[in-house]
């Protein structure tokens, strides 16, 4: 059960209501954000809630037992705090949510942190968004452990691949020099074999997509140490010519890429040598038929 000081419960129990309600949005950036639905900034614990932010709070339906729990906030795009640009970067996604009630008359006494919730779902319109908030029991529903595949399933440079990008001589930096609708041209400090960008990717590092990582499909020669990389995704938001961006080669996930070019065979994350569907009907085929019984004993 919530514990309210006692300066709250006595705001709850008043004849007249000086309640509101404050969000306090922490990006996994670590940008910290303050909203309220006051008519003026509120501060407390450390954080400033700002009022006139055009966000407003719908209804939430608590209930007993392991459901996942969602409501819904919804905001103007006019908002000073919330561009469009952000949201549509994803610099939002998964963000940490906290929601308090508070007394505006005495913010610092009396205030209580009612939920802790996730950001899930961003719808975009015209004119407003609507932020689903997704409650913890939400990550009971995500799917844990691993697939039995032949491919890696870790990313080239995490902590489950073992390779450092930096170390591995695997990293360029460059410069934007051109955009198009799914591409972006870079002029590279150093070359690198074209074959090895694709499923790498490309991570801004200034200017209006600072911290946008982009996936690769393939590079081509550009011309004059310049390379046109080809995404497998538009971006959401556009770099300028002249930011700084890094390179990053990529990896197919096949075992013969992970061994022959990265030497990296011992921290492989897949089942090369599992057999499939077609390996198993070749034994019962060489056999005679296949009656039922295991075919390894």
């Amino acid at each position: 059960m919530k514990q309210f000081p006692s300066a709250l419960r006595a705001a709850l129990k008043g004849p007249v209501t000086t309640l509101a309600e404050c969000w306090r949005i922490t990006r996994e950036d670590g940008v910290v954000l303050g909203f309220s639905d006051h008519d003026a900034d509120l501060e407390f614990d450390g954080t400033r809630f700002e009022a006139r932010t055009g966000l407003t709070a719908s209804e939430a339906e608590s209930e007993l037992g392991l459901a996942s729990e969602t409501r819904e906030v919804a905001g103007a795009l006019s908002s000073a705090r919330i561009e469009e640009a952000d949201i549509a970067a994803g610099r939002y996604d998964g963000a940490r949510v906290e929601t308090f009630l508070v007394d505006w008359t005495d913010p610092v006494a009396a205030h209580a942190r009612t939920e802790v919730l996730s950001i899930g779902e961003i719808k975009r319109g015209d004119l407003a968004f609507t932020v689903e908030l997704r409650s913890r029991m939400a990550d009971l529903d995500r799917v844990r452990g691993r697939l039995y595949r032949r491919q890696c399933d870790a990313s080239l440079g995490d902590h489950r691949c073992g390779i450092d990008l930096e170390d591995a001589g695997l990293k360029r930096s460059g410069t934007v020099t051109g955009l198009g609708e799914r591409s972006v041209t870079v002029a590279l400090s150093a070359a690198m074999p074209l074959d090895r960008y694709r499923h790498g990717h490309l991570l801004f590092q200034s200017g209006p997509a600072l911290g946008l990582k982009a996936e690769i499909a393939y590079g081509e020669e550009a011309g004059s140490g310049e390379v046109l990389f080809a995404l497998t995704q538009p971006l959401q938001t556009l770099p300028v010519v002249g930011d700084a961006v890094e390179v990053a080669e990529g990896c197919d996930k096949r075992f013969a890429t992970c061994r022959d070019r990265f030497a990296n065979a011992e921290s492989f994350r897949g089942f090369p040598h599992l057999p499939g569907g077609d390996a198993a009907l070749g034994v019962a085929k060489e056999v005679g038929g296949h009656d039922g019984r295991p075919l390894v004993p």
